[in-house]
C-alpha cells in the first residue's frame, strides 16, 4: 500500500495588505470564517465593534499582525 500525504486543512489567512473593511472599506486588520461557508474582512474599529457577535458566528479567524482584537480575548473564555 502506498502512503498518500493528505494536505493540511485550510487555514484563515490574515488579510492582505489591499484587503477592505466590508463595512466601512478601510484597511483590513480581521478575517473571520463562517460555518456556512466564507469570511468577512474587518477593519480594527468594526472587529472590535462587533467582537461579542463575531466570536459567537466565526469557526475561525485570523488577525493582523499589527492589531489587538477584542475577540481573542472573548473566543478563549
Amino acid at each position: 500500500m502506498t502512503p498518500t500525504l493528505t494536505p493540511p486543512p485550510e487555514t484563515a489567512a490574515p488579510p492582505a495588505a489591499e484587503e477592505r473593511c466590508d463595512r466601512c472599506n478601510a484597511a483590513g486588520k480581521l478575517r473571520v470564517r463562517l460555518a456556512e461557508g466564507g469570511d468577512l474582512i474587518f477593519c480594527g474599529h468594526h472587529a472590535n465593534k462587533y467582537a461579542d457577535q463575531l466570536v459567537k458566528i466565526a469557526v475561525e479567524y485570523a488577525v493582523a499582525p499589527d492589531f489587538s482584537w477584542r475577540g481573542s480575548d472573548l473566543s478563549a473564555g
